[in-house]
C-alpha cells in the first residue's frame, strides 16, 4: 500500500488523485498502524518549512517515517515535503529538518521573479535512474517554490535552471523526492509517478 501522510499540511486530495490516475492504490492516513504496514510513504507539503516541521512533530509521525526509511522501504517527498527531508531550513530563522538527506534549504535569492511559479524543463543528471523511464530530457513540469535545496548534489537525478541550478528530482537509495508537483504536471508528472509505482510493486 502507498500511504500519503496526513499531518494537516498539503493538498492531500490532489496528491491522492495523482497517484490513483496511474493505478497506484493509495490512501491518506495518519494512523501509525497503517503507516507501519505501508510499502511506500508519500510526504507532501505546502507552506513554510518551520510550520510544516512543527505540524510533523505534533502529528507524532516522525519516528514512523524514520523507521520506514531505515527498513529500506520507499519514501517519496513532494515540494515542501522534499525540502523537509533535508537537515536544515532557513525560512524565518534556522530550523531542523528530518535529516534523511544531507543539505539545507535556502531562499532563492535571484533576480528572476520569486516564487518560481509555473512550468520549467528538466535536465537529467543521472539518465539511468528508473524514475526517468517514461519521460524525456527537457520535458516540462510545474514548480511553485521560493526556497531551494543547497547540497553536494550527490543525490541529484534531475534539475532545472532558474538563474540557479534547482534540484528537481533527488534520490538517496530508497528515498525519492521532487521539488515540483508531479500531480499537477500533466502527462509528464503522471509518467514519473507511473515509474515510481513500478519500483514499489
Amino acid at each position: 500500500m502507498n500511504v500519503i501522510l496526513d499531518y494537516d499540511v498539503g493538498n492531500l486530495d490532489s496528491v491522492l488523485r495523482g497517484f490513483e490516475r496511474v493505478g497506484i492504490k493509495s490512501i491518506v492516513s495518519k494512523d501509525p498502524l497503517v503507516i507501519q504496514a505501508a510499502k511506500s510513504l508519500v510526504l507532501p507539503g505546502v507552506g513554510a518549512f518551520k510550520d510544516a516541521m512543527e505540524a510533523l512533530k505534533n502529528s507524532g509521525l516522525i519516528p514512523y517515517i524514520i523507521d520506514h526509511v531505515k527498513q529500506q522501504k520507499y519514501l517519496f517527498g513532494i515540494c515542501l515535503g522534499m525540502q523537509l527531508l533535508y537537515e536544515k531550513g532557513y525560512e524565518n530563522g534556522e530550523h531542523e529538518g528530518l535529516g534523511i538527506l544531507k543539505g539545507s534549504v535556502r531562499f532563492l535569492n535571484i533576480d528572476l521573479k520569486v516564487p518560481q511559479m509555473g512550468w520549467n524543463n528538466l535536465k537529467f543528471q543521472d539518465k539511468n535512474d528508473p524514475i526517468l523511464k517514461y519521460i524525456k530530457e527537457d520535458d516540462y513540469v510545474y514548480f511553485v517554490h521560493s526556497y531551494y535545496v543547497d547540497s553536494s548534489n550527490n543525490e541529484l537525478i534531475s534539475y532545472t535552471e532558474y538563474e540557479k541550478l534547482i534540484p528537481a528530482i533527488v534520490r538517496d537509495k530508497n528515498v525519492y523526492a521532487t521539488q515540483f508537483h508531479p500531480e499537477k504536471s500533466g502527462t509528464v508528472g503522471s509518467n514519473i509517478l507511473r515509474a515510481y509505482g513500478e519500483l514499489i510493486r
